[in-house]
């Protein structure tokens, strides 16, 4: 169990309690053997989910603080200011606003994919829930099956509540979309924070990767100059992202996006959509970027 690092089955037990599970009176008996080797196996899978999966979140997380003042934008002017109309921006922030609301926002994705696997099986409980069922809807983006997803959304208020509480307030809209035309039910809720890392990772990757890509060649390093070097061309990318990538981009109303936690999301992927029109773009290609869609290489 050494191997396993912070774990502990007191922790993992606390990340359960409260959940309204089913289960919970039904594993009373003695575990046998198999059951036991099965939880250290789990224990394993859920080291390694962590690992690749929340890690990308506490890398962007430390690259904001290390790379950017939380008040002033620095002798650089890098400033992550972003105003409503300007470059797809729908909200208007100053920089130390917009720091704030990219902390709280990363924050928020780190905590969701900690607790995934909590998270996962509260969904599927919601989605097998005789007394809440689905009903066939057009949301506007096809039918759905819209549920009503009460173990989830309780489940994600505690998850906001603790984010809240440790960055010191909240800037924007708490609302959690679950069990409407923006998020009908609780497997989209599921498979929206899954998509996370395959946005996160490459982005990640391709930051590690600048340094090696310099110190390649002449001509490489030559090309990285045109940026600033190595230091400015990683700031570049970084305040870029962390502009519009939550800049309430991505829908026509502030309902669908805006500042809403499920509207972060959204500016998110926008900004992935337009990484090819950005002049760096090179550089992810250059540095073996194939796509935000988890294709090999990520």
């Amino acid at each position: 169990m050494g191997g396993f690092g912070h774990y502990s089955m007191g922790l993992l037990r606390s990340r359960y309690d409260n959940s309204d599970s089913d289960d919970d009176a039904k594993n009373t008996e003695d575990l046998t053997e198999d059951q036991v080797e099965q939880c250290i196996y789990s224990l394993g899978d859920h080291s390694t989910y962590i690992r690749f999966n929340r890690e990308p979140c506490d890398r962007l997380l430390c690259l904001l603080k290390d790379h950017f003042d939380p008040i002033e934008p620095g002798p650089e002017g890098f400033s992550l200011a972003i105003e409503e109309g300007k470059s797809g921006a729908r909200l208007s922030h100053s920089h130390q606003r917009q720091y704030t609301f990219v902390l709280q926002s990363m924050t928020l994705l780190r905590e969701v994919l900690d607790n995934m696997f909590q998270l996962w099986h509260l969904a599927e409980e919601d989605l097998l829930d005789e007394e809440h069922a689905y009903e066939l809807t057009d949301t506007g983006q096809g039918l759905q099956r819209v549920q009503k997803s009460q173990r989830s959304v309780v489940a994600m208020q505690k998850i906001l509540q603790k984010v809240q509480r440790k960055v010191g307030g909240w800037i924007g809209s708490s609302t959690v979309h679950l069990g409407d035309h923006n998020v009908p039910n609780a497997l989209m809720f599921i498979d929206k924070y899954i998509q996370v890392p395959r946005f996160l990772g490459p982005l990640v990757l391709t930051l590690d990767k600048i340094p090696a890509l310099y110190a390649g060649s002449d001509g490489m390093k030559a090309y990285i100059e045109t940026f600033g070097g190595v230091k400015i061309l990683t700031k570049t990318i970084l305040a870029d992202f962390f502009r519009h990538a939550f800049d309430g981009s991505g829908a026509d109303n502030f309902f669908d996006a805006g500042s809403c936690i499920d509207g972060r999301l959204t500016s998110a992927w926008n900004w992935c959509s337009d990484i090819e029109k950005k002049p760096y773009f090179p550089i992810f290609l250059l540095t073996g970027f194939c796509g935000f869609d988890g294709k090999e290489g990520f």
